[in-house]
This record gives structure tokens, C-alpha cells and sequence, in this order.
């Protein structure tokens, strides 16, 4: 964190130049390990609206399962475009990993009301603390359906452990900064 705190205070300014008024940390609820409830942080990276115009958007949503995800959607700003598809917007979980809500690996945390749709199978993804990457992220991102992402998670439950974490994270950075999947 303390490597990266120049880095924060460019996208602190550039999301203040877009909105001096809005929050620059975007804070949501998810479902964590064994469905603990937290609050996971994120740079903003759309309006400050964005959640009350879900429900307009949601015939929209391109991805499968109980997912939420447009390729482009309106309510992302012009720096948020940015930071998502180099998953910088994703760097204030590091504070989650330190409050021991997240680890560096593991299935990213779902939304409430997205783990309110899993079928029995599917909650098999809450048997592991959430992280920042997994395989989901350097195996095709948003292209990937909810059926995969889920084998997906599983696959790295069932296997876990020091040698896996190391190689999905050198794997992880070797995408931030060109995957066409990210959105």
C-alpha cells in the first residue's frame, strides 16, 4: 500500500476532476467467506448514482447467471473507463486484506442479492475467503459465463494453496494492463 500510495493520489485527483463534490472511494456491501457480510472498496469509477440506475439498466446485462455487467455501460466515467480496464479501481481492497475481510486470492465477493439467486452449487464459492484475482481474472474476465466462473472458483478450492497464489498473482499482473475482457 505504502508503494502504491503515489498512484492513489493521481486517481484521487483525476476522479476529483471529474466530480469535485462525489466520493472518490466507492464502498458496497458483499458476501464473504461462509456469507459474512462486509464493505469492500473500490476507486469510483461511475456516476454517483450508479446503483439507483441498475434497475433501468438491467435488460442490458450481458452476462450470464446472477451477474450484473454491460460491456458499456453508460453510467461509467470517462477516468472510470480507465481504471477498470486496468483493474486500478480494484486496489483499495488491499484495505480489505488488511482488515482480514479478503485475501490476495480467491473468488471475488459477490453482491447480496446476486449470492440471494446461487444454487447450492454455487455457494460452494463462499467456502473460501474472497480476494483480489483468481482465476476468473486471468482466464478471460467478463467473457467468461457464470457456470465456468463458479468451475472455476471451485478448481482453486480444491487445490489451494502457496504455489497456486503465487503463480495467479505474477499471472494477475501480467493482465492488468491489456486485458480486452475487463470492463
Amino acid at each position: 500500500i505504502l508503494l502504491l500510495l503515489p498512484l492513489f493520489l493521481v486517481i484521487y485527483i483525476l476522479i476529483k476532476m471529474e466530480d469535485m463534490k462525489a466520493p472518490v472511494i466507492f464502498k458496497q456491501q458483499r458476501v464473504g467467506y461462509r456469507g459474512e457480510l462486509f464493505y469492500m472498496y473500490k476507486f469510483r469509477s461511475m456516476v454517483v448514482n450508479a446503483e439507483s440506475l441498475r434497475g433501468e439498466l438491467v435488460r442490458q446485462n450481458e452476462a450470464s447467471g446472477p451477474v450484473f455487467k454491460i460491456k458499456t455501460d453508460p453510467r461509467v466515467t470517462k477516468i472510470g473507463k480507465f481504471i477498470r480496464k486496468t483493474s486500478i479501481d480494484e486496489l483499495p481492497q488491499l484495505f480489505n486484506v488488511l482488515k482480514g475481510e479478503m485475501s490476495m486470492v480467491g473468488p471475488r465477493p459477490a453482491l447480496p442479492d446476486e449470492v440471494a439467486q446461487y444454487t447450492e452449487s454455487e455457494k460452494r464459492r463462499l467456502q473460501c475467503m474472497p480476494g483480489l484475482t483468481l482465476y476468473w481474472q486471468v482466464c478471460g474476465r467478463s467473457s467468461i459465463g457464470f457456470d465456468e466462473w463458479v468451475e472455476l472458483d471451485v478448481k482453486y478450492i480444491k487445490e489451494q494453496c502457496l504455489w497456486v497464489d503465487f503463480k495467479l498473482i505474477i499471472r494477475t499482473v501480467f493482465v492488468l494492463f491489456g486485458s480486452k475482457d475487463a470492463y
